[in-house]
């Protein structure tokens, strides 16, 4: 097994490269059961409108009404539907199949990857020098839209055809009761016993179930469909998809039990789940609902049928390209305005005006963006995270609040024993004896309680079990009395009845206590003082079970419940899901990079402060579910603000929590795997999952981690923020430059009796200034940068556009005078030479703005780029001066430059550099840097 699925892994990582490969782990068992429901896509017509909790007060009148009741409803008897019943059911209601969120359609993802502002001013810009007969410059806008909307096409597409590619078809069926002849299995399922034997058995596919069905369950079993408890055995079922509860919860014939009487259909002890399941014992249920009606039918519904909404990305970049754009239409008509009137050739001012339309739109900036995020997500591979969508990453660098879940993230998702005390909370050897002999001899399925206090084997070694103990008898639990006790003999001395179980029910048997070598009674004062050691372990998260034994003469050999009393307590044992080594030092450096984590949990609270105890998580306060149901908006966007643990939550109260986080303005990330996480994962800036989670969470979210680790999350964050931090670099470069070159061409334009750079020098100006910084998302970035969340400002940008683009204007200026006077290029039979020398200057200060602004330090000394980027400089630079200085300088219009102006181009370049960087220093003092 091991090595076929070594193999898939090497050949899916031979077709979609070494990042997408990282997708190919193995399944473990519990995940196949988890997730082999959700298949494909559920037709229209069984579609419920319903949402959970519309649906939870339908499921809570089936778990209150008699069984008979609800099977007349249902039209089935005890014995089941007939085959004829059934397909005239699923006729009416569909096939018992969960809505899928269906693969998006590659025209539509195209064109997705295709619609954002830049790309479609460039395509208007390109039609426009198409028409206008400017083919080159057609071409090369052209060449930039289809460059960025393939690499974003590509890196996606094949992202989401690896997930697809990890889509186990597995077929599972279910045992189904039928009351005609068409049975085909006769077996009854381990530990069912006489009264659940069935007139006849069919094993169907689960989606052929229908609404009536009763079906057979029994230990490893999927849950198929929402089912009402007819017999049960034993059975204990794995809520925590849809719960978030770590501990498997007993389910029971009546309605009760978990959760008393509890008002949330996941409480009633009668009710089983689609998704969930049975984790030992045996049962009878009917079907109640199906496929897209059903509890987990009405999450997937909502996550499918939602639109991802606009993420702060995808905000901060629109607002950031719908500011340069305003400032474009701003700027071009002067441009064309002023050059039509002073040198009266409207053609070539028009052409003109498109170049610098050109000049001042940052084509580049979707390729870059893109081709930063793809780099992140190789990067992120790496260190086991999986990105589905690109957007995701810059939104991993930008989240400040993290919303978790406590199962599995903080805690190991096992239990393990905690404590075991005397009577007065003092740790005992003792009670861990006894109890280990209680789950030791205990038959049938053992829960994950006693295989806890079994972990302990060094305490068959001290006992000396086989040479000490034979057991007697045993008295199996049963609801009623919630407790379960064996006999044992100590080497045929005495016999030893020795019963565990909820410490109510123990102490109600029990009438004196263990105090050290003696026994005293169990008076009113002993009892509050037993309340109070149970309740200060409750206060601590622990799920407490008590331990009582008595001696008894060895002449008996039988043994009832009536032999349950006249107990002496010994003490208590004491479970919790431990939290994992790695989450203490992960929240840490969460909280050194600026990330608030808020707890929001199905579990209860007392565990849950527990263990944000345990892991250093300072806690300010705790809401519930049932009080935030009764909060309006406004409250709750007050309470989020100033608590840590959200506990007991619904699905839809998770939602409400994350919405309202991100309406105050935090970028939020939500991380969960269960099925009442998925609404939650979709209503984030960037929704987090892991490999082992439902498919249905898997689809909701952005992010896929391969190790369920908070460690990994911190990796990510940090190199989302230097994603982020490099394409922040290129905002600002080409804001800047580009604001100042056009201030350039307006003074230009206004004394100048000739064009200041001819239409087609300025788009290749352009382009060899966009090609130099196609290295930026393989450069460095300072360790600084990366401390906080990093968020797009459209305010800060513009402020560094102003701030910043006239300098370069300063010495567009110097330039334009030295080449007027020095040079004498000052009339129209010169202006070849003119524009040359501006041609040389304009891109080389261009090329280098990159290296000043790229860090708050000084740059080469401090702070040193990356080898890529500095050899794309040096490579532009080379060409920007060999082109007028080389065998195609007249192609371009360009003329070669006399030796003096290149002594005047060190020190215009070399001044440049020393003014920004005193003006970068002032800027940081004024206004700060992200």
């Amino acid at each position: 097994m091991d090595g076929r699925v070594a193999a898939k892994k090497e050949d899916v990582m031979n077709i979609f490269n070494q990042f997408f490969g990282l997708f190919l782990k193995s399944r473990r068992t519990s995940h196949l059961f988890r997730r082999r429901v959700i298949l494909e896509s559920l037709s229209p017509e069984g579609r419920s409108g319903a949402v959970p909790d519309q649906l939870s007060g339908q499921l809570l009148q089936e778990a209150r009404d008699d069984l008979a009741s609800v099977l007349a409803r249902l039209n089935t008897q005890k014995e089941g539907l007939s085959s004829e019943e059934a397909d005239a059911i699923r006729e009416k209601v569909g096939l018992n199949e969960v809505e899928h969120e269906k693969p998006m359609s590659w025209w539509l993802h195209l064109w997705l990857s295709y619609k954002n502002p830049f790309n479609l001013l460039l395509t208007v810009l390109a039609m426009v020098s198409y028409y206008t007969e400017d083919t080159k410059a057609a071409t090369v806008i052209g060449t930039m839209v289809v460059l960025s909307t393939l690499i974003r096409f590509v890196q996606e597409r094949r992202s989401n055809q690896a997930a697809q590619a990890l889509k186990e078809l597995v077929s599972n069926k279910a045992t189904v009761i039928r009351r005609d002849d068409k049975a085909a299995d006769r077996a009854v399922p381990p530990g069912a016993g006489p009264a659940i034997q069935p007139a006849g058995q069919l094993e169907l596919p689960i989606k052929q179930l229908v609404p009536g069905d009763i079906v057979l369950l029994s230990a490893g079993d999927m849950i198929p469909a929402d089912c009402r408890v007819m017999l049960a055995k034993d059975l204990f079922v794995s809520q925590s998809a849809m719960t978030g509860e770590s501990l498997p919860v007993e389910k029971f014939t009546e309605a009760k039990g978990q959760a008393g009487n509890g008002e949330a259909a996941l409480e009633m002890a009668n009710l089983v789940f689609m998704g969930t399941n049975v984790v030992s014992g045996a049962a009878t249920v009917v079907v109640l609902a199906t496929g897209n009606n059903t509890y987990f039918g009405t999450l997937a519904a909502r996550v499918t049928a939602t639109n991802h909404e606009i993420n702060a990305f995808q905000a901060g970049v629109n607002k950031v390209s719908w500011l340069l754009i305003r400032f474009a239409f701003v700027m071009v008509p002067i441009v064309l305005l002023i050059n039509g009137f002073t040198k009266g050739d409207w053609p070539e001012a028009f052409l003109f005006a498109l170049s610098v339309a050109v000049g001042l739109t940052p084509e580049m900036l979707p390729m870059i963006v893109t081709s930063t995020l793809a780099k992140g997500a190789v990067i992120l591979s790496r260190k086991k995270v999986i990105v589905k969508r690109l957007d995701a990453i810059q939104n991993f660098g930008a989240m400040n609040v993290l919303c978790t879940d406590k199962t599995g993230t903080l805690t190991q998702d096992k239990i393990a024993l905690a404590r075991h005390t005397d009577v007065f909370g003092h740790e005992s050897e003792e009670v861990l004896g006894f109890a280990y002999l209680n789950s030791f001899y205990q038959t049938g399925l053992k829960n994950l309680l006693d295989r806890a206090v079994l972990e302990h084997v060094e305490v068959q070694k001290e006992l000396q079990l086989a040479e000490n103990y034979t057991k007697i008898d045993e008295i199996p639990f049963d609801f009623q009395r919630r407790r379960m006790s064996v006999v044992v003999s100590e080497r045929e001395h005495h016999h030893e009845l020795i019963c565990k179980g909820a410490v109510e029910e123990i102490v109600a048997a029990c009438t004196r206590v263990r105090d050290g070598d003696k026994t005293v009674l169990l008076d009113a004062a002993m009892l509050e003082r037993v309340h109070h050691v149970t309740r200060d372990l409750n206060e601590d998260g622990l799920r407490v079970v008590a331990v009582a034994m008595k001696e008894i003469p060895p002449s008996q050999a039988a043994y009832s419940v009536a032999d349950e009393s006249d107990l002496t307590l010994i003490g208590y044992i004491a479970f919790l899901d431990p939290p994992k080594e790695s989450t203490a030092p992960a929240l840490k450096a969460l909280a050194e990079n600026g990330i608030t984590v808020k707890i929001l949990t199905g579990d209860n609270e007392l565990v849950t402060s527990e263990v944000c105890r345990q892991v250093g998580l300072v806690v300010e306060g705790i809401v519930l579910g049932p009080q935030i149901d009764k909060m309006d908006d406004k409250a709750l966007a007050e309470a989020v603000e100033h608590h840590t643990i959200f506990a007991k939550l619904s699905p839809l109260n998770k939602e409400r929590i994350v919405r309202s986080l991100r309406g105050n303005g935090h970028v939020v990330g939500f991380m969960g795997d269960g099925i009442n996480d998925a609404p939650a994962l979709r209503a984030a800036d960037i929704g987090i999952s892991v490999d082992t989670a439902v498919d249905i969470a898997k689809e909701a979210a952005d992010i896929i981690l391969l190790e369920r680790s908070l460690m990994v999350l911190e990796e990510g964050v940090i190199e989302g923020r230097k994603t982020f931090s490099n394409m922040l670099k290129y905002i600002r470069m080409t804001a800047s430059s580009n604001f100042g070159n056009v201030f350039s061409v307006l003074i230009a334009s206004v004394f100048l009796p000739f064009l200041p750079m001819l239409p087609l020098q300025l788009l290749v100006q352009n382009l060899l200034y966009d090609v130099s910084q196609i290295a930026i998302p393989f450069d460095n970035v300072d360790a600084e940068l990366v401390t906080k969340p990093l968020k797009w400002n459209p305010d800060d940008i513009g402020r560094f556009m102003i701030f910043f683009g006239p300098i370069s204007s300063i010495f567009d200026i110097t330039t334009f005078i030295v080449m007027w006077q020095v040079f004498k290029a000052n009339t129209v039979a010169q202006q070849t030479l003119f524009q040359s020398g501006w041609f040389v200057v304009g891109l080389l200060t261009q090329t280098l703005i990159v290296h000043m602004i790229r860090t708050p330090k000084i740059p080469f000394l401090e702070s040193r780029a990356a080898w890529p980027l500095l050899a794309m400089t040096l490579i532009i630079m080379a060409v920007g001066i060999f082109l007028p200085m080389g065998p195609i300088a007249s192609y371009f219009k360009l003329e070669a430059l006399p030796p003096a102006y290149f002594a005047w181009l060190v020190g215009i370049l070399l001044s440049y550099a020393v003014l920004t960087t005193l003006m970068k220093r002032y800027y940081i003092r004024r206004f700060g840097w992200q």
